[in-house]
């Protein structure tokens, strides 16, 4: 497992970073980390160099795809053969990250920690629109992704050079609809994801249907015209 690091974008995270990175450390030593710090305006930075935790502080807020890039450099520089997106806010758990790398060995190059892999019945907005999008990508590419949106992702050294060094590979759908397009495997493991620890998510309801909408029309549309890398 010292061959996997966990990707860690962090924008305000005062009230979850340290619950986060000192359960990876005391409990999963054999998991490498790093916590990028994309311009926190709160005591984020403050609390990352108080407690020695290995991270890169960027000086202004890039938002998620300049943030993850990063650290997908910082990855791919390192020598790591797989990186995790993994969020700051105590909503990801480390315990899935092994099942998702026995399936990346499997020869996968993106494996989808899912929520919903498994059929469970769910009806709340989140599961409808993470549905939808799923939809449209398997119109689009002929694979099923059951939990398109979920932000739990590993990916192998190939697609951490992409998100590393190409424009325009946020770490959302539409850039996962587009890769399978290319050729990519993508997998999915079951995961639980637990509720946000502390703070507040930016995807309040209307800024969620905005980017729900903003997901489909890339899917449906932009991704056609996009050119290979």
């Amino acid at each position: 497992m010292n061959q996997v690091i966990l990707v860690i974008p962090a924008f305000n995270e005062e009230k979850n970073i340290q619950a986060v990175v000192e359960n990876l450390i005391r409990n999963y030593p054999e998991l490498d980390y790093v916590v990028i710090n994309d311009g926190s305006t709160d005591s984020t930075e403050e609390i990352l160099r108080k407690n020695g935790y290995n991270h890169i502080c960027l000086p202004v807020n890039l938002g998620l795809a300049g943030c993850f890039q990063t650290g997908m450099k910082y990855a791919y520089e390192k020598g790591y053969s797989c990186a995790v997106q993994f969020d700051g806010d105590g909503q990801h758990r480390p315990e899935f990250v092994a099942g998702m790398k026995a399936k990346l060995d499997e020869g996968y190059s993106i494996v989808i920690g899912s929520r919903f892999v498994e059929g469970k019945k769910d009806f709340s907005p989140r599961m409808l629109g993470s549905r939808l999008i799923g939809l449209a990508v398997w119109l689009t590419t002929g694979v099923r992704v059951a939990d398109p949106t979920s932000g739990m992702r590993m990916f192998d050294r190939e697609m951490m050079q992409k998100f590393a060094y190409h424009l325009n590979y946020g770490p959302e759908p539409d850039t996962v609809s587009f890769l399978i397009k290319q050729g990519a495997r993508v997998a999915e493991v079951p995961v639980v994801i637990d509720e946000r620890q502390g703070g507040e998510s930016y995807l309040k309801p209307m800024v969620a249907a905005k980017y729900m909408l903003r997901m489909l029309t890339s899917i449906l549309v932009i991704q056609n015209f996009r050119t290979r890398r």
